[in-house]
């Protein structure tokens, strides 16, 4: 788009906030958190803990601090403890977003195809 910097910062923060409102809405009692590496901000988590299954409701990395394992750490933590209260993990993901693979390699299962989205689900294992 033919925008200024400035233009194109509103249009972005514009967009943040509508789906911010929207996954508080949807989500009231989901934790929503700034992924901090080093000190810096690298991302965000959001996730919803129900009674069954806690659901990662958002995940993101900034591009600097994808593949170096923190989106791998962070899943990892919250399989664990959805193991110790023998919930399962859900997440939609868009079918060609490279990190299907490590969804796949934890675990996760296409539990339904939703066209541009897969809802995928990590089944609840005892410890």
């Amino acid at each position: 788009m033919p925008w200024s910097d400035a233009e194109k910062a509103a249009f972005l923060e514009m967009q943040f906030d509508a789906q911010d409102r929207w996954y508080r809405v949807q989500y009231p009692q989901a934790t929503f958190d700034v992924v901090v590496v080093d000190g810096e901000p690298a991302g965000r988590l959001y996730v919803n803990r129900g009674e069954a299954e806690v659901r990662i409701v958002d995940i993101a990395l900034l591009p600097d601090h994808r593949g170096r394992g923190i989106g791998g750490s962070l899943l990892r933590t919250l399989l664990a403890e959805a193991d110790a209260g023998g919930k399962s993990v859900t997440i939609h993901v868009e079918r060609l977003n490279p990190a299907l693979r490590l969804y796949e390699s934890l675990g996760f299962c296409v539990a339904e195809d939703k066209g541009v989205y897969l809802f995928l689900e990590r089944p609840a294992r005892s410890m």
